[in-house]
Parts: structure tokens; sequence; C-alpha cells
């Protein structure tokens, strides 16, 4: 389960130790959203991108060397630019959006998607089905694009919305996949917005609870604050503990592992009264080398045989 660049990119770790045909992403959509009438899925085209050796390396996500020309116009135009949408990263979201047209379904989408850029790994969304995370603070409801982008996380968290997860089916595959796996990892994603809506649709959440098979997670926070975005502002607004101990709360039940980096050592302690087994690693996946390290560590971790 994986969403964010920081989901992306231990996944582009995990790959350079498994066969890649054999890992199922079971994605977030969660913070899809519309924009010039096109069908944006953030969350999914990270994952893509990233695997298939082609999202920016500097920003973590759209594609690399992409130019702005269109957005540039639509500016001239006054029309709003704060979503940075690139020339050739239109072509995945006109693509997207005429098949969904068409009566595709988003996963059949996204597999698509992922043939055309040579990509072996499964990526599935969670869901088919409308799902939208919104944020509620001070200011009022936001959609997530809306209060990560435009108002650059601004405000204090009141609440977080998944609307229409309850309704939710999980994608076709999403399930059999979450059975017949040998390990299960949750990605060092935001556990509130980028994991947080798969778990919110019920069937995936049971399954998970469900599972035969060992599963962790991997806590995003490191030394008390997000890698990237705003996780610890979302958490002390929710009245969440701001630490590993604080992040594992939210699997609890859910997994048998929880990772936390060296700098958090002094967690593990909290984490294991929880009832996990705490895995202290190096989190920090800065780059694909040191991704895979921390992939290889979790699997170890999951499965002593592969020592």
């Amino acid at each position: 389960m994986a969403g964010g660049v920081g989901g992306a990119r231990f996944l582009l770790g995990l790959a350079r130790l498994v066969e890649p045909r054999r890992l199922t992403v079971i994605g977030n959509t969660g913070d899809d959203e519309e924009f010039f009438g096109l069908h944006v899925a953030p969350d999914l085209d990270t994952v893509l991108y990233t695997l298939a050796g082609r999202s920016d390396p500097v920003r973590g996500w759209g594609l690399e060397r992409d130019t702005f020309a269109c957005l540039g116009a639509l500016g001239r135009l006054r029309e709003p630019t704060w979503f940075a949408l690139g020339d050739r990263d239109l072509a995945t979201h006109l693509f997207r959006t005429a098949r969904l047209r068409a009566g595709w379904p988003l996963s059949r989408v996204t597999a698509a998607l992922a043939r055309v850029h040579g990509v072996t790994t499964r990526i599935i969304p969670m869901t088919d089905d409308p799902v939208r995370t919104f944020v509620h603070t001070e200011a009022g409801r936001h959609a997530f694009q809306d209060y990560l982008v435009r108002r650059g996380a601004r405000g204090r968290v009141r609440r977080i919305e998944v609307a229409g997860a309850r309704r939710a089916r999980p994608a076709p595959g999403v399930l059999p996949a979450l059975a017949a796996a040998d390990v299960i990892v949750v990605a060092p994603s935001n556990p509130l917005v980028s994991i947080g809506p798969i778990l919110a649709v019920a069937p995936i959440r049971r399954a998970l609870a469900r599972r035969r098979a060992p599963a962790a997670a991997i806590s995003p926070l490191v030394g008390g604050r997000a890698v990237r975005g705003p996780l610890h502002r979302m958490l002390r607004g929710l009245g969440l503990e701001v630490s590993p101990a604080g992040v594992a709360g939210l699997y609890r039940g859910l997994v048998d592992v929880f990772v936390l980096d060296r700098v958090d050592a002094a967690w593990a302690p909290r984490v294991e009264a929880l009832g996990f087994r705490a895995l202290v690693a190096d989190t920090l996946l800065a780059t694909p080398a040191r991704a895979a390290r921390l992939a290889a560590d979790v699997l170890r971790a999951l499965d002593p045989r592969r020592g």
C-alpha cells in the first residue's frame, strides 16, 4: 500500500530486490481531482512515473524534464494555475479522462497506462468508485489538493473526511492480492491522507486485519517531523501524538512490524508496548540504493529466511 513521493521512492527500492512483476501496489485515489475537466490521479501517477524511471528527481512528482507551455498559456488567459500540470503529464490525464468517459473503470485505465510506460508491477487503485479526501480547517472544508497545494497546507486541521469511502468497493484484484501476498508492506506514506483513504474502504481494512501474510508499516516521521509534507502538523491539529508511537497507533491491529528511523530508536519500547515488533532502520530514502537497503531490512524482518 503506497501513496505520495515517499511511498513511490520506497517501491523503487523494493523493485530492486523483488522481481517487479511479483509486486502489487494498492494506490490511493482519495486525492484525485478534476482540473480543467481532466481526471488527475496524483498518487497513482507518482507511483507510475517513479517505477517507470520517468519522475522528476527533484520534485518527486510529475515527469522529468517536462515543460509547462500549456500552463503558461492558461495563466495568460487568467485561468488558475496553482496546480502544475506539465505538457507531457497532460497526455496522461487526457488519456485517463477519455477512457473513463468511454466507460472504462479506473483500474483498467491504470493498467493500460502501466503497460504504455513499461511498468510490469501491478498498480491497482484502491477502488473504481469515487472517493475524495477533504481536510477541514478553521477556514472550512477543502479538497485535499486545494488544502495541500493552493493553500500550502496552512491552517489547523480539525478533521479529515474521506467522502464516498463508506460505499466504495475495492477495485478488482485488491482483495485477492492481499489474500495471496507473501508479505504486505505499508510504505512510508502519510497515514492520514495517503494510507488512511485506502483503509477507509472497509473491506480492505478487514482484509488487512485478517491477513495471513506478515505485514509491516514504515513510519514517515524522522525526528518528530515528516520527511515530506505536513503530516506532523496534521497529527498535531487532530490531537494525535507527533511521534513514531502516534503513527504506530493508527496501524494497531493491522500490521505486525512497525519500522522507525534510527533517530527515533528511543521510541521503540513505546511502539512495542502497543503490540508491534519494532524495527529500527535507516528510513531516509535519499537514493534508490538507500531505499533498497530499507526494503531489504523490512523483508528480512518479515521473513527471516531472506537473511
